[in-house]
């Protein structure tokens, strides 16, 4: 079974990210992730790419998983971000990159763009926050 999932849009892309943007689906060279608010989860997102906590991506690597890559990103925190949430400290996230096939792969980006994961996939991101992810099961 495959599911599709919208992960909470918690910011968008920072100063310094480096993207080509004359293609569809950007290709984002360079990730910085500016947080304008968070709930919780461990992943969220802004179109095309998605970020995971740490912890989140230790439990990936120890399931082996396929049809993803981890790469270091940078993370910043907006004016609102600060004034709204002055206590709250973020986790380490790290860039999720999907690099897999959709309805095979654990983790694949589907035709209309959003992510797919397998139930494997699934049971692995429910052990951590998805307070604000949609999920919806998918066929192939």
């Amino acid at each position: 079974m495959y599911y599709q999932i919208e992960p909470e849009v918690a910011g968008g892309w920072g100063e310094g990210t480096q993207a080509n943007t004359t293609i569809h689906p950007p290709e984002v060279k360079k990730l910085v992730y500016e947080f304008e608010g968070w709930s919780g989860d461990s992943i969220v997102t802004s179109f095309p790419c998605y970020l995971i906590t740490e912890e989140l991506a230790q439990s990936l690597t120890q399931t082996k998983l396929s049809g993803y890559k981890l790469a270091r990103c940078e993370v910043t925190k907006s004016e609102v971000f600060n004034e709204l949430y002055p206590n709250i400290t973020l986790p380490l996230f790290l860039w999720l990159k999907v690099v897999g096939e959709s309805g095979i792969d654990d983790f694949g980006i589907g035709n209309d763009l959003r992510l797919v994961v397998s139930d494997v996939a699934l049971s692995v991101l429910k052990e951590h926050s998805l307070h604000e992810c949609e999920i919806e099961e998918v066929e192939f």
